[in-house]
């Protein structure tokens, strides 16, 4: 069988940086494909020259055995390849029909939102897909949202399909639809490009191409290979996937939120009455889809964000209202889930941004002045043990990547903060060498008595690590439970709101 996609020695640079070097591979008529490897490894690179949005410097490629010669991502559509980027590519105030039919064919020259409803409805009744095609993309919940971004490919005509991490706004019940779907569009003849980093999602590909440091290391059949031996392709050692989470005596309370209410910065309530508590010596975790309220949460955790009714207690001592400096001189520190938006300045080098927020105190200051001396051994100190890869302590963040923009906020949290540790998606985006240390980390952090609150997308992260698991969903806890004995089909349903998925564990 002829392939319907293949990529020959493919070579893009951007600069002096080679993204891809010479990267082979192809894609059979009803395949789905994995594209797998770490930050950097040029994965959405090729997926980007595949879809026009690149033009490679070197190489050829090819669909159904012809050049495909293209030079713009409409070139790629013309040809049958369409992509759903991770961050979706829609105008929230235009309704679902609109957002489908804009830019295509259907709009020119005269527009027939008739005809095209009744075909964007065809495809949804094939795929059993139903969502409103009169509702504004806004009145959507995200997962609905990238059905709206397949059904517009399916509706230009897509023949294979780009997906880059599909299942990473999905709650384990919509993730698991989306891959019968998938396996009923590869049935029709439909292939899919599959960009993911969870190994749930790359175990369900029929062949894996692996990336490292912008070559191809190989192309496996799924079936035939293993999460551990595809990890050892990806990253050239083999890496602990199972997290190791001893048992460790749960301390006196040491965070505790009741009735925490909250607006977003549209001053929309994001918060609506949250009751949480985080005891010494244990991680709780909060399993949600994006967008219910974590990062309005952390915020005013860390006073970063106004509060309109409630309060937090941060061992014992009332902070509601105190200002981020105060409350991280009592003993808390905050991974935010932005590291270079919000926890790093990126004009400042490694040593700056390593005192932040203790620049004016022992050891780093003395009656006003700095000690460089002691600011340049820290510095080092912590781009050993932590392996930050740079050429000094001097090196500006903003050219780390973010593997190790992540671990120099590590670095300061960690060595500043005395009680607690908030820590928002600490390990998004980071590659598998990366999250391994940092889960590493925050164990032993447990071990030593802090207590942290940890928000993940990533129901695997959270089961491997907490302790408990709470629920979030439009900044209402939903359900609590204990990790070892957590049922994820609830969780899955409480993530989706669905509360009569019952009541959740009671947590004594």
């Amino acid at each position: 069988m002829q392939p319907f996609l293949k990529v020959d020695q493919v070579t893009k640079r951007f600069h002096k940086v080679v993204a891809n070097d010479r990267v082979s591979f192809d894609v059979m008529p009803g395949e789905i494909h994995c594209l797998l490897g770490e930050n950097g490894a040029g994965k959405s690179t090729i997926a980007e020259c595949i879809y026009g949005f690149y033009k490679p410097d070197e190489g050829t490629i090819t669909v159904q055995g012809n050049p495909a010669g293209l030079t713009s991502p409409r070139d790629a559509i013309a040809r049958g390849i369409g992509m759903v980027h991770q961050h979706f590519v829609l105008v929230s105030s235009m309704t679902v029909l609109e957002n489908i039919v804009i830019g295509t064919d259907a709009a020119r020259p005269i527009l027939d939102l008739k005809a095209a409803a009744a075909r964007i409805r065809e495809i949804g009744r094939r795929y059993d897909v139903d969502i409103d095609l009169e509702a504004r993309i806004w009145q959507l919940p995200v997962g609905q949202q990238q059905w709206v971004e397949i059904l517009k490919a399916l509706f230009q005509g897509a023949r294979l399909l780009i997906m880059d991490e599909p299942t990473a706004v999905l709650t384990p019940q919509e993730a698991r639809r989306l891959f019968q779907i998938f396996r009923e569009m590869t049935a029709d003849g439909l292939s899919v490009i599959l960009i993911s980093h969870k190994f749930d999602d790359v175990m369900q590909s029929d062949r894996v191409t692996v990336l490292r440091r912008a070559k191809v290391i190989g192309t496996v059949n799924t079936r035939e290979t293993t999460k551990e031996a595809l990890t050892n392709m990806m990253v050239g050692r083999s890496v602990e996937l199972r997290v190791k989470r001893d048992e460790h005596p749960r301390g006196a309370p040491v965070l505790e939120v009741r009735d925490l209410r909250a607006a977003n910065d549209f001053g929309t309530e994001k918060l609506s009455g949250i009751d949480l508590t985080v005891h010494r010596g244990e991680i709780v975790g909060i399993a949600g889809v994006a967008g219910n309220g974590q990062g309005e949460l952390f915020e005013a955790l860390i006073g970063a964000r106004k509060t309109r009714g409630g309060s937090i207690r941060l061992d014992g001592a009332d902070i509601t209202g105190r200002s981020p400096a105060e409350i991280q001189r009592m003993g808390m520190g905050y991974i935010p889930d932005d590291r270079f938006a919000d926890g790093l300045v990126g004009d400042y080098d490694i040593q700056s941004n390593l005192i932040l927020g203790h620049h004016r105190r022992e050891p780093f200051a003395r009656r006003g002045l700095l000690q460089f001396r002691a600011i340049r051994d820290f510095a080092r100190k912590a781009i050993e043990e932590l392996e930050i890869k740079a050429p000094s302590e001097t090196t500006r963040t903003r050219s780390l990547s973010g593997g190790n923009a992540q671990k120099v906020i590590v670095a300061r949290e960690f060595a500043q903060a005395t009680k607690v540790i908030l820590a928002n998606q600490p390990s998004r985006g980071l590659d598998v060498g990366v999250i391994e240390y940092m889960h590493e980390r925050l164990l032993e952090k447990r071990r030593n008595d802090f207590g942290i609150l940890l928000a993940s997308e990533e129901l695997d992260e959270l089961l491997g690590l907490a302790d408990r698991i709470v629920v979030i969903f439009k900044g209402r806890i939903l359900g609590e439970f204990a990790a070892g004995t957590a049922d994820i089909e609830r969780i899955g349903l409480l993530m989706a709101g669905q509360e009569t998925a019952g009541k959740a564990e009671e947590i004594s």
